[in-house]
């Protein structure tokens, strides 16, 4: 093989890791996030620090970025993703955020925290995931509260045991607010 060749494939070897690494990269965003602040806390980096509030600043009532009724702000986790603890048919289940989702997606356990007793048989939808093609059961939620926000009658499908690790909040339910928004490291979900 001449060095050429070699030279050649050595190239696109790099290439193919670096889409890769980018393909990662671009469908976990926290991963760029985490890396960045890694990267910051080994370079000696330091932000610089905020002036401190006086007495009368910290408590703003009239401050329009304060949360309203109706309305929660999510930080996001080390790796990009919201979390939040969703309170579905009087349950409270930890939930991640999915704007990717078309449903809300409930872990076959938690179904059955919340109430729904699926059998094999109900399992007669498929849909696409981020690990491929799954069979999921159809179902209706009647209510799914996080915080002061409760959004009635949800359309959502429960996943074969084992098929998923933690339940999906969709845009069954996000769809239904008013406001869905990333805001520097936050998602403001407003009823």
């Amino acid at each position: 093989m001449s060095s050429t060749t070699v030279s050649l494939f050595a190239s696109f070897a790099i290439a193919a890791a670096g889409a890769a690494g980018l393909a990662y990269s671009l469908s976990n965003p926290g991963f760029l996030v985490a890396m960045i602040d890694r990267a910051r806390a080994t370079s000696g980096f330091v932000r610089e620090a905020e002036p401190e509030k006086k007495d009368s600043e910290v408590l703003d009532v009239q401050d329009a970025s304060a949360p309203q009724s109706g309305t929660v702000i999510l930080p996001a986790s080390d790796y990009g993703h919201f979390r939040a603890d969703a309170e579905i048919n009087g349950r409270d289940i930890d939930v991640m955020v999915d704007t990717g989702a078309s449903l809300v997606a409930l872990t076959y356990e938690d179904a059955e925290r919340v109430g729904f007793f699926v059998r094999p048989s109900d399992f007669t939808h498929s849909a696409r995931t981020a690990n491929g093609i799954a069979r999921v059961a159809p179902v209706t939620i009647p209510r799914i509260s996080i915080g002061d926000i409760t959004v009635r009658d949800v359309q959502a499908v429960v996943s074969e045991r084992g098929a998923s690790e933690r339940t999906l909040l969709g845009m069954s339910f996000l769809g239904r607010l008013s406001r869905v928004e990333m805001r520097g490291g936050t998602l403001v979900l407003q009823e």
